[in-house]
């Protein structure tokens, strides 16, 4: 009879063990989930423009040779193009920073930046620039900018540039972020 008891009560025990790693092991199978669903996944692109990618002057959309950051799947760009692929549904936050050189030696210097989606300007994001006079900051400004838009899959974000001047882009950069 002692026998018995002692594989009845060794059962029980391992029983017993074998519950508390079930549910140690739901629990943490929990945490991981609510984690992911609190911490959804980053979705940044980070592009920059240099000189060699944007060499004429006047009205331009910007093109971007280098990206810097890339994460996730909800944006794409193809380095030396000026598109900006929307893959997912959702609110962007974008931010730019556009610099313009006056190359005419006019007596006005004045350049403007927009965004585009799908090749249609978005007039509530007309960044206007200053009208400066020649002398002042060596006929360089940078305009900046950040916006929140709600984009769809398919969209096609791009940077433009417009003045009526002879301004040249030599610097650019775009941060997009998948906020929602």
């Amino acid at each position: 009879m002692c026998c018995c008891h002692n594989i009845c009560k060794t059962i029980k025990i391992a029983s017993f063990i074998n519950f508390i790693l079930f549910f140690s092991i739901l629990i943490i199978f929990v945490i991981i989930i609510a984690n992911n669903s609190i911490m959804p996944n980053n979705n940044i692109l980070v592009t920059v423009a240099r000189s060699e990618n944007n060499t004429q002057v006047g009205d331009v959309i910007i093109k971007f040779g280098e990206n810097q950051i890339v994460e996730g799947v909800a944006l794409n760009h193809e380095v030396g193009t000026s598109q900006i692929n929307i893959n997912e549904n959702g609110i962007y936050q974008i931010s730019y920073q556009l610099e313009g050189i006056d190359q005419g030696g006019s007596t006005r210097f004045n350049f403007n930046a927009i965004l585009l989606v799908n090749n249609m300007p978005l007039t509530d994001t007309l960044n206007e620039g200053a009208v400066l006079n020649e002398d002042i900051v060596n006929n360089r400004y940078t305009l900046t900018s950040t916006v929140i838009l709600r984009l769809n899959a398919g969209d096609i974000l791009q940077l433009g540039a417009l003045s009526f001047e002879n301004v040249m882009y030599p610097n650019a950069r775009i941060d997009i972020e998948k906020i929602r």
